[in-house]
């Protein structure tokens, strides 16, 4: 039996968490965690695949330097987006790989850029709208035997989003942003049922419109062990469970100078982000009809200089195949 699932579980928002407070962290970069967690490395079918994704984060606490909780901040930090990718896979190879470029419109709502200056999260303010758009001209994907399956590219994010410095209800980053991305899941068992899958996105960023500050760069790396359990003899429906989770680090200062109350304050001096998190994904696979859902919980464990929450996410993938497969000969 082989329980190699094609599908699009992984995808990429063009999202910014935003700026935590002016003396205790930096500007954030472009991406969000939880994107990524089974099948990493899978790609879809050849054909057009169309996929839907809506994440929430919300956190009620905001973090130090140090990982302690700052005393006196009150609130909830939160957003929703949701994400419409449109992937296409070419039949014919190249590279020895298959092509598999992508684009993902998303619209957002809540505080996507935030500015924690005061003692309450929600006084971050927030607006709705469709936020920056995040391009993968260059993505390819790589079947390596029955063991590996591993995919690597170059995306750009474009500051569509509405995005005024100092606004209120901005939902997109204001800058430019290149990433540089890798996905691979590498299958554990003969019948690959059991997968250990890793992604990772190198984020290097513009100016802010409006400043003179170019946020530091980031590196994410987002896993997952997963199983795969037969729900029909025939294997018609599948589930796939397992244990998933992220780790984001600033990697290198910011460049500028940010403004708080008349007072400049070099962005190079202040302290760097990471965050932790783990949590648990399920998949709802329906081979023959090339559909799967899923569902992501992920609980942060260990912030530095940010927020400190949680983040859901929850979609559904569909493949049209072109060409379609031929029937099976009798």
């Amino acid at each position: 039996m082989n329980f190699r699932i094609k599908l699009a579980t992984g995808l990429l928002i063009c999202a910014a968490l935003g700026n935590a407070s002016s003396v205790l962290a930096q500007q954030k970069g472009q991406w969000v965690p939880g994107q990524f967690g089974l099948n990493a490395g899978v790609i879809p079918d050849p054909g057009i695949t169309y996929a839907n994704l809506a994440l929430n984060y919300s956190a009620d606490q905001l973090n130090g330097p140090n990982g302690n909780r700052i005393p006196g901040i009150t609130g909830t930090y939160s957003f929703w987006v949701d994400e419409n990718i449109f992937y296409y896979v070419p039949k014919h190879k190249f590279l020895g790989g298959y092509f598999m470029p992508y684009v993902a419109l998303t619209y957002a709502s809540g505080e996507l850029v935030a500015d924690f200056t005061g003692m309450n999260l929600n006084a971050a303010g927030g607006g709705s709208g469709f936020a920056d758009m995040y391009v993968q001209p260059l993505n390819i994907g790589w079947h390596f035997g029955k063991r590996v399956d591993l995919n690597a590219g170059y995306a750009f994010v474009a500051p569509t989003g509405r995005f005024t410095q100092g606004a209120s209800n901005n939902v997109g980053s204001g800058y430019w942003g290149n990433d540089i991305t890798s996905g691979t899941t590498l299958y554990i068992t003969k019948n690959q049922a059991t997968t250990a899958n890793l992604s990772t996105a190198w984020e290097i960023h513009g100016e802010k419109s409006g400043t003179n500050i170019a946020p530091g760069q980031a590196f994410t790396m987002e896993w997952g062990i997963g199983q795969v359990l037969p729900l029909k003899k025939d294997l018609s429906m599948l589930a796939q469970i397992g244990v998933v989770g992220y780790d984001q680090w600033q990697v290198s200062h910011s460049s500028g100078t940010l403004t708080v109350g008349g007072v400049p304050i070099p962005e190079f001096s202040l302290p760097f982000y990471s965050v932790h998190a783990i949590g648990a994904q399920g998949n709802f696979i329906l081979p023959a009809k090339n559909l799967s859902a899923f569902f992501k919980y992920y609980d942060e464990y260990r912030a530095l200089a940010r927020p400190k929450g949680r983040t859901i996410v929850f979609g559904f993938a569909w493949t049209w195949r072109i060409p379609k497969p031929e029937p099976a000969k009798p």
